[in-house]
């Protein structure tokens, strides 16, 4: 028995919407008893686009998170509904029972992730199926997948070493994460290249009218441990990836014939430190 799962590269999702439309296209109007009846044509995103805008001033970065059903071990969702109405198959996939939920609200209000939506008209919570009925019928992949110009979306069988999901993790499975573990659900659907602070800046040079200097060396660390050491770049350009949330370091500025320049750094969120100008001996 397979045990799908998705695993969303953000590096690669330039926000065209290409999955959100796929779905759209495969549920309005489409019923798939019992895993779900028809999606309205408003209101519901079974599968949307998160943006995050990062940084300040001239260094802002965009990323967009594709959220769908996390497929979660635990099932938050499944907590308070009716017996039956939320359930795991033998594959992994977390589904609603569209006749036995009817009337339970509760389930929408459970997810933590906010991806199960109430059916007004149907009177029925909703969410991806990860088109369950699709792979039933043996299909080898889900459409938001299928669709995705940038290949961000990859699905398949997590048990299978050759399936295009494992042979990614197989390569990036060190960076690959759960969105806001801190949850407790335990999902399925991991992330490679969730959104962390950076710290960016520029390095010039006081007397040569605050010129752009390529090559200075700017260290990072944090507390007595060396997190990183980079080289500017041709545009005096520096920046610092992936790091911790609300953590304090330590930016060290150096180049030749120049005292070094030094300041703390607070990642409440992105921080463009902007100018540092350095002196001459």
């Amino acid at each position: 028995m397979a045990r799908y799962g998705i695993v969303v590269d953000i590096e690669k999702c330039t926000g065209c919407h290409s999955c959100f439309l796929a779905c759209k296209d495969e549920y309005v109007g489409n019923d798939y008893l019992p895993n779900s009846v028809a999606q309205p044509e408003s209101g519901h995103k079974w599968i949307q686009l998160k943006e995050v805008e990062r940084g300040t001033g001239t260094k802002i970065k965009v990323d967009y998170i594709p959220m769908l059903c996390q497929h979660c071990e635990k099932m938050p969702c499944g907590v308070s509904a009716p017996e039956g109405a939320v359930y795991r198959r033998k594959d992994g996939i977390v589904i609603i029972n569209s006749e036995k939920a009817k009337g339970c609200k509760k389930i929408v209000n459970a997810c933590p992730y906010g991806v199960v939506y109430w059916n007004e008209e149907k009177n029925v919570p909703q969410k991806c199926t990860l088109c369950a009925h699709m792979l039933d019928q043996g299909e080898k992949t889900v459409r938001c997948a299928e669709s995705c110009p940038t290949g961000a979306l990859v699905f398949g069988d997590l048990d299978d070493p050759n399936s295009p999901v494992s042979k990614l993790l197989s390569e990036k499975g060190d960076r690959a994460e759960s969105y806001k573990p801190e949850l407790g659900a335990e999902p399925v659907t991991k992330y490679i290249g969730l959104p962390k602070p950076f710290i960016v800046g520029e390095v010039l040079l006081a007397d040569k009218a605050k010129e752009c200097v390529k090559g200075a060396k700017v260290t990072l660390r944090d507390g007595v441990e060396t997190v990183a050491e980079i080289a500017t770049d041709f545009f005096g350009d520096f920046e610092f990836k992936d790091l911790k949330k609300n953590s304090d370091y330590t930016l060290t500025a150096e180049y030749p014939g120049y005292f070094p320049a030094e300041m703390n750094v607070k990642t409440y969120a992105s921080v463009n430190v902007g100018e540092i100008v350095l002196k001459a001996k």
